[in-house]
């Protein structure tokens, strides 16, 4: 099958040879939104960009991921404009504000559940980031881009099968969406690949972290590493996805 441009990035994260091209991919995006949204190209000073992360604002990852990118100018623009957005809602939400009276049924409530005027808009806040749902737009798409390949092009299927798999986290995410994106024909086929190869897959991590172990056994220092130097990464990443390894992504000067 020919590539097309938007079949481009999810092919090369296949072809990376990575143990999840998910994670590639998640880790490119992600750093491509920062790139947007604190690099050189200065989106935090035009006004419709900021009118956005000021209304969505960042979760806790991303401030920190922010912070370590390195822009403090970019960061301080974001900062100024979003308080003073929020500082207007907290008015508001203050604003005939009172407190509920409290009864026997509610002193052995959680209070997390009891319906608090301004828990729940802090908690509306804490669960709204600019960058996680810009990514989770890109990556619904690029589960599309993976179920169009694996229906139309034979030799994506057959790099696939020969991969390493993919982490659990979104291994979970491919299986829900298989459900909703392919026929039963083409179901069979996809599973009759994929559990094998997570299979085979997470026995090799797990057989290289144990061969990590049995390194630092006196008995075993002179033995050849094998593939084990960098196992715990790939052990952690299997199973939770990313790149524990990786250091902050930091603006280009």
């Amino acid at each position: 099958m020919k590539e097309q441009l938007y079949t481009i990035p999810l092919n090369d994260a296949v072809n990376a040879d990575d143990e999840c091209p998910f994670c590639y991919i998640e880790r490119s995006i992600e750093q491509d939104l920062l790139d947007f949204v604190l690099g050189s190209g200065s989106s935090y000073m035009e006004a419709d960009i900021r009118e956005l992360t000021d209304k969505a604002g960042f979760c806790r990852t991303h401030f920190q991921k922010m912070f370590d990118y390195g822009n403090t100018l970019g960061n301080a623009w974001i900062l100024k404009t979003h308080y003073k957005k929020m500082i207007g809602e907290m008015k508001n939400t203050f604003t005939g504000f009172k407190p509920a009276k409290s009864s026997l049924m509610d002193k052995f409530k959680k209070a997390e559940g009891s319906g608090n005027a301004i828990g729940v808009w802090v908690r509306e806040k804490e669960a709204s980031c600019y960058i996680c749902s810009q990514y989770k737009d890109t990556y619904a798409r690029y589960m599309d881009t993976f179920f169009y390949l694996w229906k139309h092009d034979d030799a994506f299927r057959e790099k696939i099968g020969k991969s390493k798999g993919f982490c659990l986290t979104h291994f979970g995410d491919l299986c829900e969406a298989a459900d909703a994106k392919l026929s039963d024909r083409d179901k069979a086929g996809f599973y009759d690949t994929v559990l094998p190869l997570m299979e085979r897959n997470m026995e090799r991590v797990a057989e290289d972290v144990a061969w990590l172990v049995e390194k630092f056994d006196y008995k075993n220092k002179d033995a050849d590493w094998k593939n084990s130097r960098d196992a715990i990464q790939r052990g952690m990443q299997k199973l939770k996805g990313g790149y524990p390894a990786d250091g902050p992504f930091k603006m280009s000067k």
